[in-house]
């Protein structure tokens, strides 16, 4: 009685929800626990780089006074560097930012395995912040939530352990880890949306919304209500120094596109030195760095408090710029497990303090005005190098805790993102991700494949399958249109039913890789820009 009562429960909650619905509301739910395996993984990491981060620069400064020091650091840093490349070698998914792996693995079919990729993620992370190298928490903290968010994807579903929507739960997993690295649920969310997954689903947003302010929530509790670039109160822009938003714009635009230069640059003359000795490079490359310019160990969120008050002069924020770029570009390019979301941020942000800076002292711009540079062009800097316009400007939101900015910091970032565009810079995430299959030549080896499973992606206007009946359109072998929204409307498809920009498709595929039929299945629904 107790089963029938059961089913007959399942059959109204199918007959009063429609199943596009179901499925958002499903992931929804998985959302909420996402955000918190996810969230409480990325606190717990987050607390283990800030502490090593505060222990470098103590460190850097005991050897500054002791130069004696330097022998054992040598032999600590041999071992480190040894271990690092050790890790990286057996798990090459942890090395370097963990957002372009993680774009592999939603985009591309990569195969992911949290068992190693954690604990590598967790050990050589805190062991490169231990050493002041200058990369971010935040890329890092994408690929732990997502990997939480595997784990909790394969506890859920026992046995069945390839199942395509997978990619859903771990790009909820994304959203979480940047939610609670930076305490900025709206920019997490934005991210795993225009970063990760690339489109603007219903059910990815339901799941990744949850996620993200769940993880928010695990951050806040641990941390406390401020978000980690909180700005306080800045004034705003005065309508008459408008007029420098544009070589604002022109400066972020530049500085975008010569980061992702020298982030790659170096990454291709690291490739020419064996792969054990990288690590050894940039922690050797550390020392000097740590013992003079101090303030460029770590991520960089102290520049970006420096840069936003201009308080060390213009100057010394010139030598602070040219070292956080190249000390970022040589730790980064090693292969150690770390990110540069943060330290993108702490460049760009210096290049908007020397700019606001430099018109403060020559035209007279108000005093004001110099955190309002910085604020804009570090949201452009990254803007131009990630090519993820809208994260960007709702991370300058959430960081400054109001809207008042957002009028010039969007044109600061669309100007930025023109210039990068016209000098052909690729994003860098897209970039890494093409080495790094190069690298593990996975561009020619296939994963496993899925065997069957649902994909649900948005047909985009201007796309091949754009205006086309559903059996006109070339599917990839096997592919079967099970459903489709159109705006509130789910509707049954037949061979002769019209396909329009904006409709949300549910195909079923059977007996093929599910990286080739999702590659396809793109290449019909998404305009190449």
């Amino acid at each position: 009685m107790a089963g029938q009562n059961d089913m007959s429960m399942a059959q109204h909650i199918e007959r009063m929800i429609p199943l596009f619905n179901r499925m958002k509301w499903k992931m929804a739910a998985i959302g909420i626990g996402v955000g918190l395996v996810s969230g409480l993984l990325v606190v717990l990491y987050r607390l283990g780089i800030e502490n090593c981060t505060r222990f470098a620069r103590w460190m850097y400064a005991q050897i500054r006074v002791n130069p004696w020091l330097i022998v054992p650091w040598a032999f600590a840093a041999l071992a480190v560097g040894l271990l690092i490349a050790w890790m990286i070698s057996s798990e090459p998914m942890a090395s370097g930012s963990g957002i372009p792996q993680t774009d592999g693995v939603v985009l591309a079919g990569l195969r992911m395995r949290w068992q190693t990729i954690l604990p590598v993620r967790f050990v050589g992370g805190l062991l490169g912040a231990a050493f002041g190298l200058s990369l971010g928490r935040e890329g890092p903290s994408i690929q732990i939530g997502a990997s939480g968010a595997q784990f909790l994807s394969h506890r859920l579903r026992g046995r069945r352990r390839e199942d395509v929507q997978e990619h859903y739960v771990v790009t909820a997993g994304a959203a979480a880890g940047l939610s609670a690295a930076f305490s900025a649920p709206l920019s997490g969310m934005m991210f795993a949306l225009e970063g990760i997954h690339r489109s603007f689903s219903p059910v990815i947003l339901m799941g990744a919304t949850a996620a993200s302010l769940t993880a928010d929530f695990v951050s806040k509790y641990c941390f406390g209500l401020r978000p980690v670039l909180a700005f306080g109160s800045i004034a705003q822009l005065p309508l008459g120094e408008y007029v420098w938003l544009i070589p604002l714009g022109l400066l972020a635009g530049l500085v975008g596109s010569l980061m992702n230069r020298s982030l790659l640059g170096f990454q291709t003359l690291y490739g020419k030195l064996p792969a054990w000795s990288r690590p050894l490079v940039a922690l050797a490359i550390a020392l000097p760095v740590g013992i003079w310019l101090p303030d460029v160990l770590g991520g960089g969120s102290n520049l970006i408090g420096m840069a936003e008050h201009a308080t060390t002069g213009l100057g010394m924020l010139c030598v602070l710029f040219v070292a956080k770029l190249l000390f970022t570009s040589t730790s980064f390019g090693s292969g150690a497990p770390g990110g540069i979301f943060m330290p993108i941020l702490a460049v760009g942000s210096l290049a908007g303090g020397i700019c606001g800076a430099a018109a403060q002292r020559l035209c007279g711009v108000s005093g004001g005005a110099v955190a309002v540079f910085a604020v804009c062009v570090m949201t452009g800097v990254l803007a131009a190098s990630v090519k993820t316009p809208i994260t960007s400007i709702l991370l300058a939101v959430e960081m400054s805790g109001t809207l008042t900015h957002m009028l010039p910091v969007a044109a600061v970032v669309f100007i930025a993102m023109l210039v990068s565009d016209v000098l052909h810079t690729r994003p860098i995430y897209d970039a890494l991700l093409e080495r790094y299959m190069r690298a593990q030549k996975l561009d020619v080896q296939a994963p496993s494949a899925i065997g069957n499973g649902v994909l649900e992606l948005p047909l985009e206007m201007g796309s091949q399958a754009d205006g086309r009946r559903i059996r006109d359109v070339d599917w990839p072998s096997g592919c079967l249109v099970i459903g489709l929204r159109r705006g509130e409307r789910e509707i049954v498809p037949r061979g002769d039913t019209v396909l329009r920009g904006g409709d949300y498709l549910i195909v079923l595929f059977s007996g093929e890789d599910e990286r080739t039929v999702r590659l396809a299945l793109h290449d019909l629904c998404d305009v190449d820009v």
